[in-house]
């Protein structure tokens, strides 16, 4: 009689453990997807849907003949010809990359100091990063809203200890729109790379000391390195969102702060031109991906050159 702990005993259930995330992905992302390039694919109609062709399987073959002949990839030639779309393609790089710079800066030190800390207090700690995803995200952007308007708190408080003699004017600029991202996906940063900090083994440290390695040149030879993979993670957790950011953009940033979040939306329920801004969402989504999958191909043969 087969043992039913030996490897291979339950084929069935090993392809439904295997095979469920492989479901999981193939309803909720690439379905989705397919149905996002088929209108990108499309032209633009005063109808409903807003978009032809449309799939008549009345018409047997040759609906599916006329359906697949009206395809073409006009919307993708009018995102290279329009400036306005480039535009928002670097301003949503440029602000992303920015934001995720200030956030390892920021995060950095704090997800340090945590792992540094007594054991007891790290939870607390641990809990303290994560406290604000306990209130939606549009409150706290309109909280800031309230911080950085001219009448606002944060210009209240300098005039009244004599820091500036009139308003700054940080609404609706750039500057709102880095912090309002900075503040909103810091602990993204934070959490992995307080992950990596905390498993590290501090007998290296010890170690180095030891070889008379002063603190500084340990941590830049022995801390950096083995956090980069937590460095890694938080800014592709960090990064990729804040690419296509709308809520922040629209309600901190001004006209001429140029999102790719704000465009596509423009573009879907103002111009309600579905095929141009399904070409926009997958453009963006080719952006972003092609760069993490070429990432990971690089890390894999790493991995398989170190075996």
């Amino acid at each position: 009689m087969a043992d039913p702990k030996a490897p291979g005993a339950n084929p069935l259930g090993r392809w439904a453990v295997i095979g469920t995330p492989y479901l999981w992905l193939l309803v909720f992302f690439l379905a989705p997807f397919f149905i996002v390039l088929k209108i990108s694919l499309s032209d633009t109609t005063i109808a409903q849907p807003p978009y032809e062709p449309l799939l008549d399987l009345s018409l047997g073959w040759q609906g599916v003949v006329d359906w697949w002949s009206g395809l073409d990839f006009e919307n993708y030639w009018l995102l290279t010809e329009d400036e306005l779309y480039w535009f928002s393609y670097v301003s949503s790089l440029r602000i992303a990359a920015i934001s995720t710079v200030l956030m390892l800066l920021i995060g950095y030190p704090m997800a340090y100091a945590m792992a540094k800390a007594p054991k007891g207090i790290r939870p607390a700690l641990v809990m303290a990063v994560i406290l604000p995803f306990w209130t939606s995200l549009l409150i706290r952007v309109y909280a800031w809203i309230g911080i950085l308007s001219p009448e606002g708190l944060l210009n209240a408080f300098l005039l009244k200890i004599g820091l500036i003699s009139e308003p700054l004017y940080i609404m609706n600029t750039e500057t709102a729109v880095f912090i309002g991202i900075v503040y909103s996906y810091l602990p993204f940063m934070v959490l992995p790379l307080y992950a990596s900090l905390e498993k590290l083994d501090h007998t290296l440290l010890e170690a180095a000391s030891d070889l008379g390695s002063p603190p500084w040149k340990s941590f830049w030879q022995i801390t950096v390195p083995l956090s980069l993979p937590g460095v890694v993670a938080g800014c592709f957790l960090v990064f990729i969102p804040a690419v296509g950011e709308f809520v922040i953009p629209d309600l901190l940033g001004g006209s001429e702060t140029l999102m790719i979040g704000k465009t596509l939306y423009n573009e879907f329920f103002s111009n309600r031109d579905w095929p141009v801004s399904s070409a926009i969402a997958v453009l963006l989504l080719l952006v972003l991906v092609v760069p993490i999958a070429l990432y990971q191909n690089v890390q894999s043969r790493e991995v398989e050159a170190k075996k």
